[in-house]
């Protein structure tokens, strides 16, 4: 009987554990997105309400191209995950061409490259791992799977500080959902 609930267990946490990540990037995600649109209504509105306030506003030259030099909201978008010439997208693939003279990075005519890739079978076998530790009564192990996990993605972090967000939170998440697994399995089950 007990295999079997180490089974469940192994099953739960390695396999289950994807869509709970998932989730808390949509969560991560959606909170980022909230905090960025307060933010950018919080600049505009001391300027509107305030009418002694002395505001100058330019009307954007237009650029050599004959369009306007005021950048649209996709291009906002684009240049907020832009890192020294790499720009990031929502799936985390990193435009490696030269930046073009407006900041951003090259468009279709660059090669993309995924950042992170083969993070969905590093996270099944990271809480594999963490699973089989707690319920083998090794948490020890926990730490030799995140210095692995963390040493063998140290360069893509380091170069792209999106990713590394992306890695905190889905190890963490990760993680917590084997522990809490493991943890819930032996308590219940394995005593």
């Amino acid at each position: 009987m007990t295999a079997l609930w180490v089974a469940v267990a192994l099953v739960v946490a390695g396999f289950a554990g994807w869509p709970v990540t998932a989730l808390v990037f949509k969560l991560a995600r959606t909170i980022d997105d909230k905090a960025d649109a307060a933010r950018t209504a919080g600049e505009a509105r001391p300027a509107a309400q305030d009418p002694s306030a002395d505001v100058t506003v330019d009307e954007p030259s237009p650029s050599p191209g004959g369009q306007d030099a005021a950048p649209d909201a996709d291009a906002l978008r684009g240049a907020a995950g832009t890192a020294g010439g790499q720009a990031v997208d929502g799936e985390l693939t990193a435009h490696t061409g030269p930046p073009s003279p407006d900041g951003t990075a090259a468009e279709a005519s660059a090669p993309s490259q995924r950042i992170l890739r083969g993070g969905a079978i590093i996270g099944v076998l990271e809480r594999l791992g963490v699973c089989l530790a707690i319920l083998a009564g090794q948490p020890v192990a926990i730490a030799y799977i995140v210095a692995i996990k963390g040493l063998g993605r140290f360069a893509e972090l380091k170069e792209t500080p999106v990713a590394a967000e992306r890695f905190i939170i889905g190890t963490l998440t990760s993680m917590l959902w084997a522990a809490g697994t493991a943890a819930a399995v032996r308590v219940l089950f394995l005593q």
